[in-house]
């Protein structure tokens, strides 16, 4: 199978679904200021962590974007449990790999995606409230947050147009979603053509399509540091591949909630109890997810939906100008830097050398 046909194939089928997501993605940003997240998990209780889940699931925030954030809603008084819950659910899933997801794999598991990832957030929250009830602020990061909030006491800025928020969503999701996504979707883009080309049947059916499969899934996953939306072609290459829905969906939820960066976090910021609750809820809740996906596939008998399977009839016009469209936006987020790197460094290099003479 040619590997350039088949990543040019994963590429125009996802595109139009990729934009749409990204598109949603700055919309969502424009609508939900991060001020009204931070008051909505400022409270204790259970209802903070389903508030956590649920503000956190559409959110347009990758694996590494969601960091800073959860920072801020944690200084800002939520507690430990909503943090997390919020940790969880908004690198699983979003907006953007909802339609991805509904694009490549179908729409049972656009479905099945954000319901499991919020229940593994509030099962995770709930954990990590219940095994460690410390949840007090260091004094240090509440009194920088306390200065750094008042040293941004300006004047308000006007509200903006509406067309001056369509444009700041277009920008958002077309430039900074890109600019954060651009790497991993590339890896997974690139990973799942090879998978999907060169990996037999028989590699992963060895493994089963029960919780074995699922375990192997975890350890693929866990070390991973992919967002949600470069899951999702490794994804349905993986079950192109044989794997069962069930450990397809284990490593899209784990492997965008357990990296390294996100785990460290945890254990500087929340301590070493909430990371091992936060572990076992995230890991757990994947896996009887999965089991139950398993059972829901074979109970009703629903096949697998997947685009890879269909490539003989080509795609319509539009398709592809949406494929071009994608890989020049993300073309231009690794040309950028080399285009702002080159004269401004020249001209401060030779100010320097005349100045010292």
């Amino acid at each position: 199978m040619n590997l350039l046909a088949v990543f040019w194939n994963l590429v125009i089928e996802s595109a139009p679904w990729l934009l749409l997501g990204y598109f949603l993605a700055g919309v969502i940003k424009q609508l939900i200021p991060s001020s009204w997240v931070q008051s909505q998990l400022a409270t204790p209780g259970f209802t903070s962590i389903v508030k956590g889940a649920v503000i956190g699931a559409p959110l347009p925030l990758c694996s590494c974007g969601v960091i800073p954030t959860a920072l801020a809603i944690r200084k800002a008084g939520a507690s430990k449990g909503a943090t997390s819950s919020f940790l969880v659910a908004t690198p699983e899933t979003g907006v953007d790999s909802i339609s991805f997801s509904y694009a490549v794999l179908g729409p049972i598991f656009a479905l099945a995606r954000p319901i499991s990832a919020l229940l593994s957030a509030v099962v995770a929250g709930v954990l990590v409230r219940t095994f460690d009830v410390d949840d007090s602020l260091p004094e240090e990061e509440s009194s920088t947050c306390s200065s750094c909030c008042s040293s941004k006491k300006s004047e308000p800025p006007a509200d903006p147009t509406l067309g001056e928020k369509l444009l700041a969503a277009v920008k958002y999701g077309y430039g900074n979603m890109i600019s954060d996504t651009a790497k991993w979707l590339t890896i997974g883009l690139v990973a799942a053509t090879f998978i999907t080309a060169l990996v037999p049947q028989s590699f992963f059916l060895q493994w089963g399509d029960g919780l074995l499969a699922m375990l192997i899934m975890v350890i693929v996953g866990l070390p991973m540091y992919i967002c949600a939306t470069a899951s999702t072609p490794v994804a349905a290459s993986l079950l192109f591949a044989g794997i069962s829905p069930g450990a397809a969906l284990v490593f899209m939820l784990t492997g965008p909630a357990t990296n390294i960066a996100t785990m460290g976090v945890i254990k500087e910021q929340l301590g070493n109890r909430s990371l091992l609750a936060y572990m076992v809820g995230v890991i757990g809740s994947a896996i009887i997810c999965g089991l139950i996906l398993n059972q829901l596939y074979q109970s009703f008998g629903w096949p697998l939906q997947l685009s890879l399977m269909d490539r003989a009839d080509g795609f319509p016009l539009w398709r592809q100008l949406a494929a071009v469209l994608l890989c020049s936006l993300i073309l231009r987020v690794y040309l950028k830097p080399l285009f702002n790197r080159k004269m401004p460094v020249v001209e401060v290099e030779t100010k320097t050398e005349a100045e010292a003479n």
